[in-house]
């Protein structure tokens, strides 16, 4: 039976402070109760005085203090739930924002059943999102420091004439290369040497994210996923990794949503406006998605790379990833054949792909 709370707290929690507001039923406006250093100890005594924990529903904004809080206040037999920032009501006209507002406006909305929580992952599933985005911090710093090369050698008129660069024939280009003064051959080695030690954090990074998830509860889903065209290991691990169980979404609209890739609207009357899809919710899932999805500009086939991924799958999961395919690749050309713009073709194809990741996820359940 669902326990009914009669205290409802406010936390604005940040690194150095947390300002409590508390508002109990009825009609009575919420009171600021005062601001607590970060520690728990000093948490705990200040909502002590607020009443048995049974009583009290405590909330928090989702943001960079992550799930800590929630878990120790759990732990210490708090009900604490996490909300989603973006999904809080704010007036238009206003213009001043402070902790203790923050904190009354988080007890009054508790208790009026205006928040939306969002689900605490547990902390081996949070390690693994981790690595998952250092992964993705680590192409980005490769990214740049390619960038910060090649600009060197085009402000010296070095062009590479090869097809493709950072092969190993782009390499030994590069090893050949040579320059005039001597402290611009060290400017060009510190530049060589940052995107090699890149390359080897991007690769230490994918090795480790391949040996953690081997005894993941998760590590069904994963595979099940990267049946999918477009989702090898390291995107397969990434979406399951932000999504979590997918059976906390009751239809794949609701997961769509949760990925920001409907589209906005503004509409009135007898008037239907559609703009651009919302981008809320988990960026990171959403990229991963896209990028998948102009996988399906080609004929639907089965590639001897996915027939080994699909080589230890349920007969359903199979079915469920070539009826993908087929579907995908056929609306992908429909809709460049009436002259949509590729990204939009390819947002079109992520939010239908989202579908199927769902369908899949509530397939292969994760283990207990």
């Amino acid at each position: 039976m669902e326990e009914v709370s009669t205290v409802f707290v406010g936390l604005d929690a940040h690194a150095q402070s947390t300002a409590i507001a508390v508002a109990h039923v009825g009609r009575e406006a919420p009171r600021f109760v005062g601001t607590v250093g970060a520690r728990l100890s000093e948490l705990s005594k200040a909502l002590g005085k607020l009443g048995e924990p049974s009583t009290l529903l405590i909330v928090y904004e989702a943001g960079p203090c992550g799930y800590v809080l929630a878990r120790e206040l759990r732990a210490k037999g708090w009900r604490c739930e996490v909300v989603a920032p973006s999904l809080i009501a704010r007036k238009p006209g206003e213009r001043i924002k402070t902790d203790r507002r923050d904190a009354l406006k988080l007890a009054a909305l508790a208790r009026s059943g205006d928040l939306t929580t969002v689900s605490v992952p547990d902390e081996r599933d949070e390690a693994i999102r981790d690595l998952c985005r250092a992964r993705v911090d680590a192409v980005r710093a490769r990214l740049k420091a390619r960038q910060q090369l090649k600009a060197m050698l085009l402000r010296h008129g070095r062009r590479y004439t090869g097809k493709t660069s950072w092969t190993a024939a782009h390499e030994r280009y590069l090893a050949t290369l040579g320059f005039a003064h001597p402290a611009q051959d060290i400017a060009y080695t510190e530049y060589r040497l940052a995107v090699s030690e890149a390359d080897a954090r991007v690769r230490r990074l994918t090795e480790a994210l391949a040996q953690q998830i081997e005894n993941w509860r998760m590590l069904a889903v994963v595979r099940a996923l990267m049946t999918l065209r477009g989702l090898d290991l390291v995107a397969a691990t990434t979406v399951v990794a932000e999504l979590g169980d997918m059976r906390r979404f009751a239809h794949p609209r609701d997961l769509m949503g949760y990925l920001g890739l409907v589209p906005s609207e503004r509409s009135s009357g007898t008037t239907r406006r559609q703009g651009e899809i919302t981008k809320t919710g988990n960026g990171h899932a959403r990229r991963v998605l896209v990028e998948a999805a102009w996988n399906y500009r080609f004929p639907a086939r089965i590639s001897r790379v996915l027939q080994v991924r699909q080589q230890d799958q349920p007969a359903a999961v199979r079915a469920i990833a070539w009826r993908a395919q087929l579907r995908l690749c056929q609306r992908y050309r429909r809709l460049s054949l009436r002259g949509m713009h590729p990204n939009k073709v390819c947002v079109a194809i992520a939010r239908e792909l989202a579908g199927f990741v769902w369908d899949l996820g509530r397939q292969v359940p994760p283990q207990a």
